[in-house]
């Protein structure tokens, strides 16, 4: 049972938005779907939050490493990856290559072995968990329509991120979350993301300690990314003062990035990233030392049907598991499976039981948003 190719899907036409301040376009490729096939005849998938073509730069060099692998030893085989990539990886594209590469190799155990993900990571802790529909700002009356829409869809929970929120002034910013808070109701959970990650990022400390007072008037479940993802002492300084829980860490890769976050206790909620911070083996690790200091772990999931499938099983598997992003509207998501996932009348995701990640792509659906892989074999 051993590795013979890799299929490399770029997925363009369907693109989401993503809140930067030159927009994206449906045609922009922002993730990649991966598919790898071993000699027996199953085929595990992946998902990276990167470009084709970085991912194709990452795979031709990581191939040599990967052809006639193991097909059921995922955390083995992508160790073998990440450090024998040394003095080109340690993060980037290489090691969001590596965390597709990952992913998939985890489904293919799974069918391999006739198991789900969940339960050949350690086993179920749940069996269902609530997606938070995951959505940009906008202003206040197209705010209120597209809120209207996600919770006529069965959305209990929504986070809104990015522009215009932080971007204008604090008047502006709680007509927001107010109209936000008004359009839903209480009984629909809120987070906002800052989105501190955008490029140049202005405000510190002070702006993110007075906003989250705001946001906690408003029930607000936690305030994501409202600092530069490097200023960890900044992170630190304001999760011991705000009144609402702070999240983030989506930007980091490689278990060894997370341990100060963890140590410091920076974050009050770890937001892991298995699409690029080295699949669901750094994700277990990283959600493990995240458990042994009691910091709750919520998957970034800013991503495709597998990475939302991957969030899906890894939250099965750990016990301080709280939600997982689902990314809305998108056809990346609802538009690739041959059987989509549904909420059921709790606003919840039931966590696939089936073998592997539990979901099967369409083929032909597929190909609308890439015709033609680029296949190493």
């Amino acid at each position: 049972m051993t590795i013979r190719s890799v299929e490399l899907y770029p997925l363009t036409g369907g693109t989401v938005d993503g809140g930067w301040p030159q927009g994206h376009e449906p045609q922009e490729n922002l993730h990649t779907l991966l598919i790898i096939r071993s000699d027996t005849g199953f085929c595990g998938y992946g998902s990276c939050f990167t470009s084709g073509k970085l991912v194709a730069g990452a795979v031709e060099l990581l191939w040599p490493l990967l052809r006639g692998q193991p097909s059921v030893e995922p955390e083995h085989v992508s160790e073998i990856l990440r450090q024998s990539s040394f003095w080109q990886g340690r993060g980037g594209a290489v090691e969001h290559a590596i965390s597709g590469l990952d992913i998939a190799l985890w489904d293919l155990m799974g069918k391999i072995c006739g198991q789900p993900v969940s339960r050949l990571m350690g086993g179920n802790y749940r069996n269902r968990i609530k997606p938070y529909g995951s959505m940009l700002f906008d202003e206040p009356a197209e705010l209120q329509r597209k809120l209207i829409d996600v919770v006529e869809r069965g959305f209990k929970a929504i986070k809104l991120g990015w522009r215009p929120f932080g971007r204008r002034n604090r008047k502006f910013d709680e007509l927001l979350v107010r109209t936000a808070r008004e359009t839903v109701g209480e009984n629909v959970d809120l987070m906002v993301d800052a989105g501190g990650s955008e490029q140049f990022w202005p405000h510190g400390v002070n702006w993110a300690r007075n906003t989250a007072n705001m946001l906690a008037d408003y029930g607000i479940v936690w305030f994501e990314e409202p600092l530069p993802p490097d200023d960890i002492e900044g992170y630190a300084e304001l999760t011991r003062v705000s009144p609402v829980p702070i999240a983030g860490c989506e930007v980091l890769t490689r278990r060894q990035a997370f341990l100060p976050w963890i140590e410091q206790r920076a974050v009050d909620i770890l937001q892991p990233d298995c699409t690029k911070n080295g699949g669901l083996s750094e994700s277990r690790r990283i959600a493990w030392l995240a458990a042994d200091h009691n910091i709750q772990v919520v998957p970034h999931g800013w991503n495709t049907v597998v990475g939302l499938a991957a969030d899906l099983q890894f939250s099965a598997a750990i016990p301080v598991a709280r939600y997982v992003e689902y990314l809305t509207p998108c056809v990346y998501i609802d538009g690739l499976l041959t059987e989509p996932l549904t909420l059921d009348a709790d606003g919840c995701l039931s966590i696939p039981d089936r073998p592997g990640l539990g979901i099967e792509i369409d083929p032909e659906r597929l190909k609308r948003f890439c015709p033609e892989p680029t296949v190493f074999s």
